[in-house]
């Protein structure tokens, strides 16, 4: 009788965290996919064009529009921006369900929703911009 190898084990996938940092045991923090994805658009979000010198045409200028005057058309004009940089930059790894975004005072506030192709986990995201910092938050 013929034994068939067993089929090969599937390790889970590990890439450096974002921000970089250094884990307790003092080596280069790790996260796991569906976390990387999120740190991916994360700083597709918070990147300006122009920012990064071997890629200037990488961002969204998502920041840029902070200070800009609240109006109907500024969230018109960010949702297109940051859906149009998502598809282009991340259209590989996501599929957007739903993009919001929403402008008060001087904050920006954009609702994703979206699947990771790889692993097929559907996601929802709210990512803060304003002037004192951006932040990031899940939603179940």
């Amino acid at each position: 009788m013929i034994s068939l190898p067993s089929p090969p084990t599937t390790v889970p996938r590990l890439d450096i965290a974002f921000p970089f940092q250094v884990d307790r045991r003092g080596r280069t923090a790790e996260s796991g996919y569906d976390d990387h994805v999120r740190e991916m658009i994360e700083q597709l979000l918070f990147t300006s064009p122009g920012e990064r010198v071997m890629r200037p045409d990488y961002g969204c200028g998502l920041l840029d529009l902070v200070f800009s005057p609240n109006s109907p058309e500024l969230a018109s004009a960010l949702t297109l921006s940051v859906q149009a940089a998502l598809q282009r930059w991340l259209g590989d790894v996501i599929e957007i369900f739903s993009l919001t975004v929403t402008s008060s005072d001087s904050t920006v506030e954009v609702d994703l929703s979206y699947l990771i192709r790889p692993t097929g986990t559907v996601a929802t995201e709210v990512f803060v911009a304003s002037p004192t910092g951006s932040s990031t938050g899940s939603t179940p």
